[in-house]
């Protein structure tokens, strides 16, 4: 029985925990400086160290005004070294998208990776959410844009 206890232990402290910073959140592939070889996972912290940016915003989903921070688009972009001039964005369900490159480096979008100061689970639409700066910006309020306004993102590729 202590073997089996002993067992069963070191089992469940070797599983990943939810929400873990260390859990890869983001996976990217395409045409990047980056990626050329490979595809590039990041960890919440490791995305969230590429840029500190905030949108405080209304959404379709979030009536009241909301801060949201997160990596901007222009910032990832920067990073990644992208030469693309669209990306599919592709969330937990597989749920995909398609962006034109230059809503990242153009509409003030950013990844965001928190409401209000707090870390967004997948159930608040997290770990990363693009929101796009609505209320900055009334060109943007519209279908084709909350189209793109992905939630629960895993991967990105650039093409």
């Amino acid at each position: 029985m202590r073997n089996f206890l002993i067992i069963l232990s070191t089992l469940v402290l070797s599983l990943p925990l939810a929400g873990n910073a260390e859990d890869i959140v983001l996976t990217i592939g395409g045409e990047t400086d980056k990626t050329v070889s490979s595809s590039l996972q990041l960890t919440l912290s490791e995305f969230e160290a590429i840029d500190a940016s905030t949108v405080e915003t209304r959404t379709p989903w979030h009536k009241e005004k909301t801060l949201f921070s997160g990596v901007s688009g222009a910032a990832l972009l920067k990073y990644l070294g992208a030469r693309a001039t669209e990306v599919d964005a592709v969330a937990l369900n597989d749920y995909k998208v398609t962006l034109p490159v230059s809503d990242l480096s153009d509409t003030g979008l950013i990844f965001a990776t928190r409401k209000n100061g707090e870390l967004m689970s997948v159930r608040e639409k997290g770990p990363i959410f693009i929101i796009y700066p609505f209320d900055g910006n009334p060109s943007l309020d519209n279908e084709v844009i909350y189209a793109r306004s992905i939630w629960q993102l895993k991967a990105l590729n650039f093409k």
